[in-house]
Formats: C-alpha cells, structure tokens, sequence
C-alpha cells in the first residue's frame, strides 16, 4: 500500500462531505444548476462586509514596507492588541496582547492546540453530535477522542463527562454554536462542563484543560451576546477564526487565545508558538492579519442567517420533521424520520437535495443541513423535503 492504513481509513469518512459537494456538481451537469439543492457544505456565500473590502483597498494603495515579510513568531503585535481588547470587551475576561496567537484558521488553531498538548496516547474528550475532524486532528499528535452523546436536547451529559475525565484525560473540546446543530450551549451548561471540569481536575491532581471552538460565536441569534466558555473556566484555551463571522473560509485567518489565568499560560503560549512553527505554518497569512486588525467589532449581517433558519425551520416543522431550533451558526440538524440516516440521505438526493447523514458526526438517526446558501436553494429544497418524509407518515 502506497499510503499509510491510519489516511486511507481516514480518507473514507472524513471525505464524505466533500464527496456530496461533488456529487451536486455531477448532478447539476445532469439536470441542471436551478434544479440541486445542496445543502451539503458549510460554505457561506454571504459575501464579506464593506468594512472588509476598505481594509484591502488601503493595504493595496497604500502598502507599507515590510508588509509581506515575516513578523514576531506570535502574530504582529497591532492585530493581537486589537484582538485582545475585543475579546476583553465581550467577555469580561482581561486578555493581552501576549495572550494571543495568530493561526491559519480554526482548524489549524485546533491543530496547534493539540500539538501544544497532547503526549501520546492522552485523551481529548468531545460531545456529540460534533465536528468530524476533532478525531483526525488529535490523531495527527498521537492523541485519541473519547465521545459523550449529547441529550435530547443536544445539551451535555455532565455525569457522562465526570465519569470519562481519567487521569489520562488532557482537554475537553466545546464547540459552541455547534457543527453540526447549530446548539447554543447556556451559561448555567457552561458553568456545569466548568464544574465538573475542575473538580475532576482537583480530585486526580491533574490539570484538563478545555479548548473552545468559539468559531460561530458572533452568529448567535439570542438576546446579548453568546455565551463563552471562557468566562467560566481559567485553563481554556478559545481557538477560532474570521471564517464566518467575516466571510472568509478561503483566507485560513484564526487565532488562539490562552486565558490570562490559565495554569502555566506564559509556557502554553510558548508551546502554541512552536506548534505554530514545527507544523509549518510559520506566520499566517500577514495580509490578512493587516485586513482583520480593524475589523474585530464587524460582521456579516447575522439577520440574513437567522430569516433562512426561521423560514426553514418553520418549513420543516410544519412537514412534521422534528427539529431543535438552532440558536447559531448556520446549521440545522434534524431528526431522520428513517432511523437508518444514510438511507433517508440517499433517498432525498434522489429528490436532487443533498444533505449529510448524522452518523458522520457520530450521531446517527439525524442529518445536517446548511442553509448558508441563496434563499432560491433553500426554497427550491422543500418540495424535495415534503416528498421523502411522505412515505413515513
């Protein structure tokens, strides 16, 4: 075998998205683009704010010297301030510049967080449903993940969690608004996983720390602003991006932020730096990070996400789909009125509308839709819904 047994197993589910997404282009080839509706893939096609557009102009008629070079390991020292004092202003928590790390996108922040972490053979521990990649990026720096099924309500079993924290235990992974449900976890829940946390922690000597996947935090549709897991646990670790608060998936710009009162945190921050370095990212991109500095109190207009949500929920519900109504991101995650969610996946892609099965992100007997496509798609979808939940009424 010309490839290693670990990527070649890895290869087959983790392609899975990717292969609906090019299953819709085959599709439209055949029966036309106005006629698929692919609700696959997590690809935002709100276009960027104004705000972003201004940023580039000014970096490109007016370009400093230097501006392509290589800065500081951490990240340019402006766009780490600007990201600290936002993120002191929406969370209370007192951030500094030193507490900040530059990374290409959430991925590879998560990446650079677990290479920062993980001894092999320690454990990541991640509630489902949940973003299918945790695992291979664990594996990537000889970790394994240990899963928790989330309630009916897609909330986290706090018992479930206490009894997996071991001493073999090194992070708890909370991804919230959640991939794929678009599940706001409340501050009470929060303060729950925060609890269990550090008490296990006390009990086996054992420091576990807590990494947030805050990516869709600025689309969260309650009252105020979303609540954070950094505001309840001292060793947490947020890592995100500006892929969908500002649109831009394609230019790999994130971040990590270590709380200030975070066990060891000058020496976390040092081990991300490396991370950073030994996994070749180096510096992420400094254009970007020129573009974002100004940026950290813009977004997409979450408005037109949450008319999408709301007209399909109500949509789907009405069909007698049975749903938890997401409280963020760009996700809907409902229940398979097929228990085998692969079959009923198949069956709605016979109706030209691709979604992805539950079992992908370890929770199966549901499917994923994302609705941050052209109302035209999401529309075009429900006759296509109606029909394949039909036969099981």
């Amino acid at each position: 075998m010309s490839i290693s047994k670990s990527v070649k197993n890895n290869m087959i589910a983790g392609s899975y998205i990717r292969k609906m997404f090019e299953e819709g282009i085959a599709l439209k080839k055949v029966h036309g683009d106005a006629n698929v509706f692919d609700l696959s893939i997590g690809n935002p096609i709100v276009e960027p704010p104004e705000s972003f557009n201004r940023e580039l102009h000014q970096l490109v008629n007016h370009p400093q010297p230097g501006m392509h070079r290589h800065m500081e390991d951490p990240g340019y020292v402006s766009t780490r301030l600007a990201i600290a004092a936002q993120l002191s202003s929406k969370t209370g928590v007192k951030f500094r510049q030193e507490d900040i790390v530059m990374a290409f996108g959430a991925a590879g922040a998560v990446n650079v967080a677990f290479k920062t972490l993980l001894n092999p053979g320690e454990e990541v521990i991640s509630f489902t449903p949940n973003y299918f990649e945790y695992e291979n990026y664990a594996e990537n720096h000889g970790g394994v993940v240990k899963y928790i099924p989330a309630d009916r309500d897609l909330n986290p079993d706090l018992e479930a969690l206490s009894a997996t924290i071991t001493s073999n235990t090194k992070a708890v992974v909370i991804n919230s608004p959640n991939n794929p449900t678009g599940h706001v976890y409340t501050t009470r829940t929060l303060q729950g996983v925060a609890e269990v946390v550090l008490r296990r922690s006390a009990e086996l000597k054992h420091r576990v720390y807590i990494i947030s996947d805050d990516v869709y935090s600025t689309l969260y549709f309650g009252q105020g602003a979303c609540p954070r897991m950094v505001q309840y646990y001292p060793h947490t670790i947020v890592v995100t991006s500006y892929s969908k608060d500002l649109s831009l998936p394609g230019e790999r710009i994130g971040y990590l932020a270590v709380h200030p009162q975070c066990e060891d945190a000058a020496d976390v921050v040092k081990g991300l730096v490396y991370a950073n370095q030994v996994l070749g990212f180096i510096n992420p991109p400094a254009s970007m990070q020129n573009a974002v500095r100004n940026l950290q109190n813009s977004s997409v207009d979450i408005e037109i996400y949450r008319l999408k949500r709301d007209f399909l929920y109500h949509n789907l519900t009405e069909m007698g789909y049975s749903i938890v109504k997401p409280l963020g991101a760009f996700y809907m995650f409902p229940s398979s009125p097929n228990p085998d969610d692969e079959v009923f996946v198949q069956e709605l892609k016979q109706l030209l509308v691709l979604t992805v099965p539950g079992h992908v992100f370890k929770a199966p007997g549901y499917f994923r839709m994302s609705y941050c496509v052209d109302d035209r798609v999401i529309e075009g979808s429900l006759k296509g819904f109606k029909t394949a939940i039909a036969k099981y009424k």
